[in-house]
């Protein structure tokens, strides 16, 4: 009877051990296994369609030489964008300038970041009716974006246009409607409108003027420095970059990704495919 006991009891062991070393096998929590810890080189990265999205599908086989799958997630917002990165859905997105991503951080307080500044889109204005700058009546109304990061970027643009003066104790880019002191051509600025819906007001509003995002322009078929009464310049403060969750700041296949899209091929396929409406930017910002 001892003896029947002893091999009953041996046969527990030897079982409860073959479970017990299955189960650190699964979690790989003894068996030096480094699965679960190792940084994947699949990424997601959302982008507004044009050009954003093109401009990472010119990178896709680049990255892919490097061992890095990206996969790209359209958007026709510039709200989800960053939601959708702050709650895990994206791994980075590339579509926003430095000021709106600011704003954004400090209004939301997501913890986000850019990692590197890739493209500036010239802002230009826009109209069906009217010709040129001489041309604006009196009272013209101008539609813009309700983007107030962007709000600052536009009114500079008019002043250096002389249509408007605003007021010197304010920074430029900070600057307001409520901050304009002379306004001689009493231009009637409404501020209130989805980016995406400027095209489509340029297109039925003849007598406006037309402030549009240069990635809405392009999808119309629009070129800032060719159709624009008046454009930005080149220095300017709002490059578009990579945003990532501050925590992934130092993941190498987003370094990868920066790298790929301020290399000289994807430079040259932006200088070359849009005409001066997307320019790279240069050096390490």
């Amino acid at each position: 009877m001892k003896k029947l006991l002893a091999l009953v009891t041996f046969a527990l062991v030897l079982i409860l051990a073959a479970c017990g070393g299955g189960n650190e096998s699964e979690d790989g929590a003894d068996n030096g296994s480094s699965e679960g810890t190792e940084e994947t080189n699949e990424i997601t990265v959302g982008a507004s369609s044009v050009p954003h999205a093109e401009i990472l599908e010119e990178a896709q086989p680049l990255l892919e030489e490097q061992g890095v799958t990206l996969h790209i997630e359209e958007y026709q917002d510039y709200i989800l964008p960053n939601d959708d990165l702050d709650n895990g859905t994206l791994d980075a997105n590339y579509f926003q300038h430095i000021p709106y991503l600011n704003q954004t951080v400090e209004d939301t307080g997501y913890e986000i970041e850019s990692i590197g500044a890739i493209h500036v889109e010239p802002m230009g204005v826009y109209s069906k009716g009217i010709a040129s700058v001489d041309d604006i009546a009196d009272g013209t109304e101008v539609i813009l974006s309700n983007s107030v990061s962007d709000h600052g970027r536009i009114l500079t643009l008019f002043e250096r246009e002389g249509l408007i003066t605003l007021d010197e104790s304010v920074e430029k880019s900070a600057a307001t409607i409520d901050d304009i002191v002379e306004n001689p051509k009493n231009l009637v600025f409404s501020p209130d409108y989805d980016p995406a819906l400027l095209p489509e007001l340029y297109n039925s509003e003849e007598d406006v003027l037309a402030v549009i995002n240069t990635n809405y322009a392009i999808g119309i078929g629009l070129n800032p420095l060719e159709d624009a009464l008046f454009v930005e310049d080149e220095e300017t403060d709002y490059l578009n970059v990579i945003a990532v969750r501050s925590e992934d700041a130092d993941k190498e296949a987003l370094k990868k990704l920066v790298e790929v899209l301020k290399s000289e091929e994807i430079q040259n396929f932006m200088m070359e495919n849009y005409d001066g409406a997307v320019l790279p930017v240069e050096g390490e910002k």
